[in-house]
């Protein structure tokens, strides 16, 4: 693939990541809830998602879901289902008193809940759908450029939702919040995770 190919896809993608969604959504609150680290693992979890739509790209199992509008609706409300659970959950902690200190889960957890995110969001999957194949060219492997092309927008989903968990967390350095600061923060979270929720039930 020409040079000039990837970069104007690059500068395609890149706006579509920078627009808040779910996913973005999902790390900031991970990063105001658990800090940096927790925004890293969320952001790991994501990429992973976007590994397995890349894969289901390549399989054209995609092409099915985005033919089928009752197998691309069932993800989609269950991608909001998910979303509204994890509101649910730092809403009602956020109604408890004690401490917060900032690691509230486990790694593997939010990497996991990072991963089900992505993998959960029909978006995802139709950028890779709609607007890979507009840069791919019919004479060479078709699988190869469509891994290029997915390897350029996960890597530039990385970068941003780093940066992004990075700039959160070193705002919301504070060691341990007060009671009533954890209940902003944690209210705050799953406030997030309900726009990101109204997002995807919107698309």
């Amino acid at each position: 693939m020409e040079t000039a190919t990837l970069i104007f896809f690059a500068a395609t993608v890149l706006p579509l990541i920078c627009t808040p969604g779910p996913d973005m959504l999902f790390v900031a609150s991970q990063s105001l809830s658990g800090g940096a680290t927790a925004g890293l693992r969320a952001t790991a979890g994501i990429c992973l998602g976007y590994v397995v739509h890349s894969v289901l790209v390549a399989l054209g199992v995609a092409a099915v879901i985005a033919a089928s509008p009752v197998l691309f609706e069932a993800l989609r409300w269950l991608g909001v289902a998910y979303l509204v659970y994890l509101a649910f959950q730092l809403i009602r902690s956020a109604t408890t008193t004690g401490k917060l200190t900032l690691s509230p889960d486990p790694g593997r957890a939010i990497l996991q809940r990072g991963f089900l995110t992505a993998v959960l969001n029909p978006k995802g999957m139709m950028i890779y759908f709609a607007i890979l194949p507009q840069f791919m060219s019919h004479t060479g492997s078709v699988a190869l450029q469509a891994g290029v092309l997915s390897a350029i927008f996960v890597v530039l989903c990385g970068i941003v939702y780093v940066v992004l968990s990075m700039v959160i967390g070193a705002a919301g350095r504070r060691g341990n919040f007060s009671d009533g600061s954890r209940k902003m923060v944690e209210g705050g979270a799953g406030g997030l995770l309900i726009i990101a929720a109204g997002f995807m039930a919107l698309k």
